[in-house]
C-alpha cells in the first residue's frame, strides 16, 4: 500500500482518495482534493497557506519534540598532539618547566644565536679583505692616451 504526498499541501494521500494531474511536459502531480488542485491552478504559494505543511515547516508550528529538535552546541575537545620537529612528551615537559628555567634556557638561546650570528659576519669581513686584497688595481704608468681628431658626421642617438 503506497502512500503519496499531495504536492500543494504536503500531506499523506490515501490508496482511493484525490486526483492525478499530468502535465503537458508529462511531470505528474497528485493532488489530495478539490482545495488543492483548485489552489494549484490558482498559483497560490502554499508556504503562504496557513493549513500547509510548508507554511507549518517554515514558521516552525506545532514540532513535537521541540527541545530535541533545538540544535545542541558542540563542545571543542583539546587534544595534544605532537608538533613537526618535536614529541608529545617533549612539549608536555616544556609545558610544566618553570617559568625561572625557560627563561634561562631562552636567554642562553639567545647568546648563542648572537655568537655564531658574530662569528659569521666576522668570517664574512675577512673573506671580504682577501678579496679585496687579491683585486687591487696593478700600478699603471701615467701617460696621456691618443685622441680622436676626426670629427664624428651623421645622427647621433
Amino acid at each position: 500500500m503506497k502512500l503519496e504526498v499531495c504536492h500543494f499541501s504536503g500531506y499523506k494521500i490515501q490508496p482511493g482518495r484525490g486526483r492525478k494531474y499530468i502535465r503537458a511536459d508529462g511531470k505528474v502531480f497528485n493532488f489530495m482534493n478539490g482545495k488543492c488542485r483548485h489552489s494549484y491552478f490558482m498559483h497560490r504559494n502554499p508556504r503562504d497557506v496557513l493549513w500547509t505543511v510548508l507554511y507549518r515547516r517554515k514558521h516552525k508550528k506545532g514540532t513535537l519534540n521541540e527541545e530535541q529538535s533545538k540544535k545542541r552546541t558542540k563542545r571543542t575537545v583539546k587534544h595534544a598532539k605532537p608538533i613537526q620537529g618535536s614529541t608529545l612528551e617533549a612539549i608536555l615537559q616544556k609545558r610544566n618547566m618553570k617559568p625561572e628555567v625557560r627563561k634561562a634556557q631562552r636567554e642562553q638561546a639567545i647568546k648563542t644565536a648572537r655568537e655564531k650570528a658574530a662569528a659569521q659576519k666576522k668570517s664574512k669581513q675577512q673573506l671580504a679583505q682577501k678579496a679585496a686584497q687579491k683585486q687591487q688595481p696593478k700600478q699603471v704608468s701615467k701617460q696621456p692616451k691618443a685622441t680622436k681628431t676626426a670629427k664624428q658626421s651623421g645622427k647621433r642617438y
